[in-house]
């Protein structure tokens, strides 16, 4: 079958990737969806820049796509419905782990195209999914924080043994994120032919979120 992949530039969406990749599906493109003026990612603030070199390290085709602030479903329907025209596409890999209301949105948004929907990922066991990415071989750092919950100290750190044991002691904060606790940038793993060479650059505090610069 088919398919394309959500692709964040972080660990959910690239793992998923992965696992769809093993599980026979053929992933035409990976498709990152970036702010209205194309400079940054929507969901991780990673620069356009950085997306496109993992996506030329992975091997796979990115189509990238401004989205306006208001309209996102309408505009995201009407790209897949380009895609499924000019790339026969019959699905979508989604990145989600748990989150009921995401769950219901992509149920619904993808019974109305009629495609499939793939979610290699989907468990409510975040503990065991953080270290199945880590011990699949994938590098990841921590780009972005909810200020409320974790602070500018936890930008750059490598999600890793180490990672899991700090953050489990701090107590209501999922493994891996997923109610966007944290962002990460995947920078190497099976997926890639090589290291994403990359530099850490400067920190800022935006919207009640930390974010690091990622170059």
């Amino acid at each position: 079958m088919k398919v394309v992949s959500l692709w964040s530039g972080g660990k959910d969406s690239c793992f998923a990737c992965y696992k769809a990749k093993q599980q026979g599906y053929q992933i035409v493109s990976v498709v990152n969806f970036t702010n209205s003026d194309g400079s940054d990612s929507v969901s991780h603030g990673l620069s356009a820049d950085i997306i496109r070199r993992q996506a030329n390290l992975i091997g796979i085709p990115l189509l990238q796509k401004a989205m306006p602030r208001k309209g996102y479903t309408d505009e995201f329907k009407v790209l897949i419905e380009e895609l499924k025209t000019k790339e026969g596409i019959e699905g979508i890999v989604f990145g989600d782990i748990y989150l009921q209301e995401h769950r219901d949105w992509i149920d619904k948004v993808c019974g109305e195209l009629k495609v499939g929907a793939i979610l290699p990922v989907w468990t409510n066991d975040t503990e065991k999914l953080i270290r199945d990415i880590i011990d699949s071989g994938f590098k990841s750092i921590v780009v972005s924080t909810r200020n409320d919950i974790l602070g500018e100290e936890w930008l750059g750190r490598e999600i890793d043994d180490k990672f899991i044991k700090d953050l489990s002691a701090i107590g209501n904060v999922d493994l891996c994120g997923e109610k966007g606790e944290f962002h990460t940038f995947t920078y190497d793993g099976p997926l890639f032919k090589e290291k994403v060479k990359f530099k850490k650059g400067n920190k800022t505090l935006r919207d009640g979120r930390w974010f690091l610069e990622v170059m």
